[in-house]
Order: structure tokens, then C-alpha cells, then sequence
């Protein structure tokens, strides 16, 4: 075993430890506190609402332990353990051409880590998920979802993998670079697209039809200079009790989503503020801003995956004796998550700075009030824990914690 397979599965057992060791003290911090309910929502959330919190997370936390364990097992055995090699060698022997080859091998692993995480999956939605009341997923519903999802994987994947594998092999030493072009076209039409032609292959959506909450929302999107397509509700109970909003989208296909279950859980002044929230990060240009961020962070890695794919020694470090395209985007797809893992925080404590200003940018357009007893009344209804661990909750949580949160808009 050589020093960089040394230092790559260093990095897979360190990110699974971490995991590991995260869910734990969260798991601790919310046995801790599980009885006593925070003074800020003693009036709002009872003694039985708190305790299922608790136990949600606690659950979740340990689904979560599993789920770390069990994808640095994967990782591993398909790398270092060799099963990327293996199934490489079994579609040698069918003598296609290296392009379809390719295609094969990575269809291939693909599948074989979509089932090895199939049984999780299931329980989380069929066991974890409908013990506490949210799942309202039937199994033909599930299995609907699948199909669905597996044949828009392959309409779209298809096509990508091989124009890279093609590019790999005929567009010579800069082949990144037009490949990291392609990727760019490809995310910007797809999230043109998704709102109206992918996204409705799953959901049923439907323009809001509330007259007065309508009116309040076109009268605060005229506030905050913010034009879109619509105003939708997607029938997110069909699948979850679970609420939320978001936007979808950009240019003539944005759009403004709410969940039925959130329309259902807030009043017209609730949701008003729940919106105007989301209008800040449009308004605050966040969602700018990390569309930027992404795809410096993808030019740099295309940047590494070009240089790494001539380096005979990256195939040998992670596994794959005989080099090639195809091993190439495998291997580089299971190593850069390994590398940029202790990097979370970062993106974490960026995301929760917006949060904050979205927060404050809602303040200043509604009462911040309403938009208090909306984050309550949804942390009550999704079962959100009100005491997470200070640490996980640096590492996972794209949103301030609870306390924090409400604290900071009472003072507007």
C-alpha cells in the first residue's frame, strides 16, 4: 500500500469518524435537554412536542452514523478494494469499444451503489419517517419514483458520460477544459428547465388560488422589485407531512413554490413573512453568489481531474491497475468528496450568514413577529430539534440553530 492510497483511505475512515462522532454528540445534546423546553418557546411548543423532537433527531442522528459507516464502506471496497477493477475486467471481456465500455463500467458502479444504499433508503422513508408521523410515501409511489428518476438519470446521463468519455479521448491534453464548458451549458438548462419540465414529472403543480394570500404576495414581490412566472403549490403532501417553500428556476421559468402542507400550517401574514424571506436571498443576490461559488469550485475541479487522469500512479493509489477514461471519472468522483469533506464548515457558516441577512432583509419588509411565529410553528410541525449539538450543528446545519435565530430577529 502505497502513501497516497495510505492517505486516501486516511481520509475516507477520518470523514466516517467525524460522522460518527457528530451524530453522537448530537444525539447526547438532545437526551440532555429532551425535558425542558427552551424559555423562548415554552408558550409555543408543549412538553410532548419537544420530547418527539428529541426523538426524531436522536433517530435521524443514528440513521446518520450508519449511513457514514456504510458509504466509506462502499468507497472503499469499490477503490482500494478493488471493485471498480473487477467490473472493469468482466466488460473487457464483451469487447466493445472503449467508449461504451466505459459507459458500462460507470452504469455499473452506479447501480451497484444505488443498491447497496436501497435497504437505508427504504427505512428511513417506510420505518424512520412514518414512526413520527411524516411519511405519506406509498410503495407504488416510491416505486413510481424510482422508475421515474432512474429514466431521467439515464436520459441525462447517458449523453454526459459519454461526451466526456469522448472528449477524454479525442479532444486531447485540454479536454477539461471544454468538458467544464459543457457542464456549465448542461447546469444552466437544467435549471432553466427543471421548474417546467422535469419537476412536474413528480409533483402536481398548481397556481394558488388564496385570493387574499395571492395578493399579499404579488404586493410584496411589487415591494422588492422581484418578477417570476407564478406562484405555485405543489402537492408535497402526497409524499411527506413535512412543509417548505422555495424558488425554482430563473429568467421566464422562475417561479415561487410553496408545499401544501406549509400553506396549511401558516396563516397569510405567516407565509407573507416566509416569503419574504426567500425574496431576500434573490434581493441580497445569495443565490448569485453561490452559483458563482459553485462553479469556481467545478472549474478547479476539472482543473485537478485533467491533471490527475494522465498520473499513472492516481489509478494504482485508488485500486484500478490498467488506466483509462472511465476509471479516471469513477475514481476522481469517489476522491474528491474524501478531500473536500473537512471543508463543510466553511460552506456551512456561509450559508447561515445568509440566512441571518435573509432574516433581517424580512424584517425590514413584514413584522418580524410573523415571521417568528412561522419558524416556530414550523420547527414545531417538522419536529426540528430546538437543541442540537453546537458542533454537528457547525458542520451539517445550513441554518442557525433555533435559539439563535429567533433571538437575533427579536430585536427587530
Amino acid at each position: 500500500m502505497n502513501a497516497w492510497t495510505v492517505l486516501f483511505v486516511l481520509l475516507i475512515v477520518a470523514g466516517a469518524a467525524v460522522e460518527v462522532w457528530l451524530a453522537t454528540r448530537q444525539i447526547a445534546a438532545v437526551r440532555a435537554h429532551r425535558e425542558q423546553v427552551p424559555p423562548p418557546f415554552a408558550t409555543a411548543v408543549s412538553g410532548d412536542e419537544h420530547r418527539k423532537a428529541a426523538a426524531y433527531t436522536e433517530a435521524k442522528a443514528r440513521a446518520g452514523r450508519i449511513a457514514a459507516v456504510l458509504d466509506a464502506l462502499i468507497v472503499l471496497a469499490l477503490t482500494v478494494g478493488g471493485g471498480i477493477g473487477i467490473l472493469d475486467d468482466l466488460w473487457q471481456r464483451s469487447g466493445a469499444s472503449e467508449l461504451w465500455l466505459g459507459l458500462a463500467v460507470i452504469g455499473s458502479v452506479t447501480v451497484a451503489v444505488w443498491l447497496a444504499n436501497l435497504p437505508l433508503s427504504l427505512w428511513r422513508t417506510f420505518v424512520l419517517e412514518a414512526r413520527f408521523g411524516f411519511n405519506r410515501t406509498t410503495l407504488p409511489l416510491y416505486l413510481a419514483d424510482l422508475a421515474k428518476g432512474a429514466a431521467l438519470a439515464a436520459l441525462l446521463g447517458v449523453p454526459v458520460v459519454l461526451g466526456a468519455l469522448w472528449l477524454m479521448q479525442r479532444a486531447g491534453r485540454h479536454w477539461w477544459l471544454w468538458a467544464f464548458g459543457g457542464w456549465v451549458v448542461l447546469t444552466l438548462a437544467i435549471t432553466w428547465a427543471w421548474p417546467v419540465l422535469v419537476a412536474p414529472l413528480f409533483n402536481r403543480f398548481t397556481p394558488l388560488a388564496d385570493a387574499e394570500l395571492k395578493a399579499r404576495i404579488e404586493a410584496l414581490l411589487k415591494r422588492c422589485g422581484f418578477a417570476a412566472s407564478g406562484v405555485f403549490v405543489v402537492d408535497g403532501s402526497r409524499r411527506s407531512a413535512h412543509g417548505n417553500a422555495y424558488f425554482t428556476g430563473f429568467g421566464r421559468t422562475k417561479r415561487i413554490v410553496f408545499f401544501d402542507t406549509l400553506l396549511a400550517e401558516l396563516a397569510p401574514p405567516e407565509i407573507e413573512a416566509v416569503l419574504a424571506h426567500e425574496l431576500g436571498h434573490f434581493r441580497l443576490h445569495h443565490v448569485r453568489a453561490r452559483l458563482a461559488v459553485s462553479i469556481g469550485v467545478m472549474f478547479l475541479a476539472f482543473v485537478a481531474l485533467g491533471a490527475l487522469a494522465r498520473e499513472h500512479a492516481f489509478y494504482v493509489a485508488l485500486g484500478v491497475a490498467h488506466p483509462s477514461p472511465h476509471a479516471a471519472l469513477l475514481l476522481f468522483a469517489f476522491a474528491a468528496p474524501a478531500v473536500l469533506y473537512f471543508a463543510t464548515p466553511l460552506s456551512a457558516l456561509w450559508s447561515r450568514r445568509h440566512e441571518f441577512a435573509a432574516d433581517r432583509f424580512a424584517a425590514a419588509q413584514v413584522e418580524a413577529g410573523q415571521l417568528i411565529t412561522a419558524l416556530v410553528k414550523l420547527y414545531r410541525s417538522n419536529a426540528s430539534t430546538l437543541t442540537p449539538d453546537r458542533l454537528y450543528s457547525a458542520f451539517h446545519d445550513s441554518h442557525p440553530p433555533a435559539l439563535e435565530r429567533i433571538s437575533e430577529l427579536s430585536r427587530h
